[in-house]
């Protein structure tokens, strides 16, 4: 069903896309981390490092899931478009909510009170939320994988 539809260049969008979430999880956990012990600094830069990351992350793969919608109308078979629109049109508003707050954080001169650590690790959940679904789901098919 996807087989000529996605090829190595996909593998390795999947491949990108799957360590960039990796490395998400890592930042996050040492943002925890460093707001336990105290050390707003490591925090602070981890935040920076993390705002980085997820802003370019969250609007690259919206972007390409949406332009290989695009492109792939009509290849792709019903059920995986409207996951694929579901998907984007949901985490719309979190991903709004997240890099607002990610900017805000980051900033300095804000400081890291217990509001930010309770919706940090709210928002923190939402985002491993998402990364599960996205590879159980949308990558597979993405990367050929048909389970």
């Amino acid at each position: 069903m996807f087989g000529s539809l996605f090829d190595s260049k996909n593998h390795k969008l999947v491949r990108k896309w799957e360590e960039e979430h990796k490395e998400i999880v890592a930042l996050a956990l040492k943002v925890i981390d460093a707001y336990d012990a105290n050390d707003e600094k490591t925090a602070k830069q981890a935040l920076k490092d993390l705002k980085s990351l997820a802003v370019d992350h969250v609007m690259d793969e919206d972007l390409k899931l949406f332009n290989l919608m695009k492109e792939e109308s009509g290849k792709i078979d019903e059920k995986t478009q409207v996951m694929v629109e579901d998907f984007i049109a949901g985490f719309k508003h979190t991903k709004v909510a997240l890099i607002n707050f990610l900017a805000k954080y980051a900033s300095p001169g804000v400081p890291l009170n217990a509001e930010f650590y309770i919706t940090f690790k709210e928002l923190a959940d939402i985002l491993s939320q998402r990364i599960s679904f996205e590879e159980a789901n949308l990558y597979s098919k993405l990367s050929g994988d048909q389970s």
